[in-house]
């Protein structure tokens, strides 16, 4: 089942894709794609709905972020061992956390704004975690009971403002429009397995990210048991797992960043493709 929203930013309306790719509103059946919806009980009734029997919604909408906007947006960082050997940083001990700020989220197909006194402008292709049932202190051989699904992210950085203005990552990783999330959430019961699915970023048509999911430092169980260990995840929250290589920052011999005009299309194996301009913010 894939589930998504779609139409104004801050107005957007549930739906559900049919088998032939088209969006059926669910606004109807469900408020949103929220902390209901993304429950056991909130998807066992959705899955028993004929999206046959729903409204097909016309005219291309805009479509949304796939969840609304969540409490926590966690994101791992270099939680790929050939992305960490291309940017020359050692492996992880244990996960990197840091928390997205809520006015990064923004939809799928949304413009990236390009910050003031940006330098640095990268990109992030990720597989993202949908948390489905609120998980504190979960084991790992439990802890894909509390996923709803997955979706494609884009972990939008400024390195300048994330590595050379201070010690913490967040002020090159929160700023409005970095965080494209969608386009839509895929259930667990449809990703045989999370640590198998290639995913990949095009920048202007070139493809610059071509990497696995089975390169991960810390996959999907460990990471939703961990987290759990420090910030109660709530369901409707995303996290982020982190990137494979390709990121301008770790192109030899001069890094090439994003620039106004430029495009990006990134997407993850059956979960959907995203694409984004620069604009100048």
């Amino acid at each position: 089942m894939k589930l998504l929203r779609y139409g104004p930013a801050g107005a957007e309306k549930p739906a559900m894709l049919d088998s032939k790719g088209g969006i059926r509103c669910l606004a109807a059946i469900v408020r949103d794609i929220d902390g209901f919806a993304l429950s056991p009980a909130g998807l066992g009734m959705l899955a028993g709905i004929d999206p046959e029997t729903l409204p097909l919604v016309d005219n291309n909408p805009r479509i949304g972020p796939c969840v609304v906007r969540p409490i926590n947006y966690i994101c791992i960082g270099l939680n790929y061992s050939d992305h960490a050997a291309e940017v020359g940083m050692p492996l992880p001990k244990e996960p990197i956390i840091f928390v997205k700020a809520g006015g990064a989220f923004s939809g799928p197909n949304d413009d990236v704004l390009r910050p003031r006194f940006s330098e640095k402008l990268d990109w992030e292709v990720e597989l993202g975690i949908v948390i489905g049932t609120t998980a504190r202190y979960v084991s790992e051989a439990d802890s894909l009971n509390y996923v709803a699904g997955y979706c494609v992210c884009n972990d939008v950085s400024e390195r300048s403002f994330q590595l050379e203005r201070g010690p913490t990552w967040d002020k090159g990783k929160g700023a409005d429009t970095f965080g494209p999330t969608g386009p839509w959430m895929v259930t667990k019961d449809e990703v045989k397995d999370p640590q198998k699915l290639k995913l990949w970023t095009e920048v202007n048509g070139k493809m610059m990210q071509n990497g696995s999911t089975k390169t991960m430092v810390f996959g999907v169980k460990e990471l939703v048991s961990y987290v759990s260990h420090f910030i109660t995840l709530h369901p409707g929250d995303v996290i982020a797992t982190g990137t494979p290589p390709g990121v301008a920052s770790g192109m030899k011999p001069e890094p090439k960043f994003l620039q106004p005009g430029d495009v990006m299309r990134l997407g993850i194996e059956g979960l959907g493709i995203q694409t984004q301009r620069v604009l100048q913010a």
